[in-house]
């Protein structure tokens, strides 16, 4: 279990391409780049509220599934909370989770039910090319325990929705994003985590 500090930690994970880092930016820095540029790790900061105190999200953007097993492991060792993400146009990212899933499972000792986990299915702006139905992804979401929304980085389609969302899936702290210096609550609760993605 980690420690309870000042820092929460939350990991996000998943195929490369399918806009891990897109989805953190648009997030932090309200921007959104169009070229692909790999990953290896970045950590990114945010300041939230924690049991009424403030404390620091500290986000981890890490590499593609297949790279570096031993730093995925270790991120996860230290995380309080994982965005899965996959792209709704390529089942092949969907099925890439799979593994990462169970590496969670086995480092937090089969505690999943009480880690917040989100699973992501990103690009929904590109809907004449999915390939992955949000059916589908809500079964797996009530198999793994865990949330299910649909984001697009492109469009900043409930990218400030999944970050809070996951956050009020934590039960041992209290904690919402501060942001502009308001609190804000998330419209959706745990049973409603489906968000669809309209293009505007």
């Amino acid at each position: 279990m980690p420690e309870q500090s000042n820092d929460y930690r939350v990991v996000v994970l998943g195929a490369g391409g399918v806009g891990k880092s897109s989805l953190v930016l648009r997030f932090v820095q309200g921007t959104f780049r169009e070229s692909y540029i790999p990953t290896v790790e970045d950590t990114y900061r945010q300041v939230i509220s924690c049991n009424k105190n403030i404390c620091t999200l500290q986000i981890t953007d890490t590499t593609g599934s297949h790279q570096f097993p031993a730093m995925q492991r270790l991120n996860i060792s230290k995380g309080h909370a994982f965005i899965l993400v996959f792209s709704v146009t390529s089942k092949q990212s969907l099925e890439e989770l799979k593994p990462i899933y169970n590496v969670i499972r086995e480092v937090k000792s089969g505690e999943t039910e009480q880690i917040p986990i989100m699973l992501v299915g990103n690009k929904c702006d590109e809907d004449s090319s999915r390939e992955v139905d949000a059916s589908i992804c809500e079964n797996l979401s009530k198999q793994w325990q865990c949330g299910y929304m649909e984001t697009s980085a492109k469009n900043n389609t409930n990218v400030k929705e999944l970050f809070q969302a996951l956050l009020e899936m934590e039960k041992r702290r209290n904690m919402s994003l501060q942001l502009d210096g308001k609190k804000t609550r998330s419209r959706f609760g745990r049973d409603k985590l489906k968000g669809k993605c309209d293009v505007m």
